[in-house]
């Protein structure tokens, strides 16, 4: 009865469980199912971009063409965001991008986990990046930097009332830009395995002939909608990664 609750349980998937129990102190830093599928995340686009371009062919084969597809892609991001400047941060926005979109899309694989399902990982992830920011904008223009919330040609009657309004959206940016993933990731998820539940039990009610196709077909066209969420939910990630650090380049409105 507990493995078809599981089966049938569209929150089940989410569970962290630990693979290798590790205690330091009171601290639980476990080694779990989520830290196992991050290392194979790491594995994936380390083979993709080390075995990728070690031919260096000049007619590229499959995996250099992804390799290098990849590489254009998120360059060309960056450069078309914060211009040849920002260029500086393209391993990190890489990196981002890289990152999220093989956890997003390793994630609709049967009996894998999906990293990016955790708001404390898309958090973490927001958190390096706004930090990032605060950090290189104090760092390149000291003070100044915090002409990034006092908008200019605004009349004095209404700055603080819009200095505030500035504020409170910049303290907001990692929140939405973490909930936006995992809100993604987490629904898209759970409908999938709720159409799935809905083709067993058709199934096990004799009910194949008739009604069964019907949820059968609305996931092949769910999972077909979920890899296009995956990869665009990691290209919005990039690209707002991308416009937050061009006003660390660039503060002034």
């Amino acid at each position: 009865m507990a493995a078809e609750a599981n089966a049938i349980d569209p929150i089940h998937q989410f569970e962290i469980q630990p693979i290798v129990k590790i205690g330091l102190g009171n601290i639980d830093a476990s080694f779990t199912n989520s830290s196992l599928f991050m290392v194979i995340i790491l594995a994936c686009i380390s083979l993709l971009m080390i075995w990728g371009t070690s031919g260096r062919a000049l007619v590229p084969g499959r995996l250099q063409a992804a390799a290098e597809m990849a590489y254009e892609f998120v360059a060309s991001t960056v450069r078309s965001t914060t211009g040849d400047h920002g260029m500086k941060f393209f391993p990190l926005v890489f990196s981002l991008f890289m990152f999220v979109v093989f956890s997003n899309v390793l994630g609709l694989i049967p009996y894998t986990y999906t990293v990016t399902s955790q708001i404390i990982v898309t958090f973490a992830l927001a958190a390096l990046v706004i930090l990032t920011v605060l950090i290189y904008g104090f760092y390149k223009h000291g003070t100044h930097f915090l002409r990034l919330f006092v908008p200019s040609g605004v009349p004095m009657v209404l700055l603080p009332v819009i200095v505030m309004i500035e504020v409170i959206s910049f303290v907001s940016r990692p929140i939405s830009l973490s909930v936006r993933l995992f809100a993604n990731m987490l629904a898209g998820h759970i409908t999938l395995k709720v159409f799935a539940g809905f083709v067993t039990m058709l199934l096990g009610a004799g009910a194949a002939s008739i009604l069964a196709p019907l949820p059968l077909l609305a996931i092949v066209g769910l999972t077909a909608f979920e890899l296009l969420v995956a990869v665009l939910q990691a290209y919005v990630f990039a690209i707002l990664t991308c416009v937050y650090l061009n006003d660390a380049i660039h503060p002034g409105h």
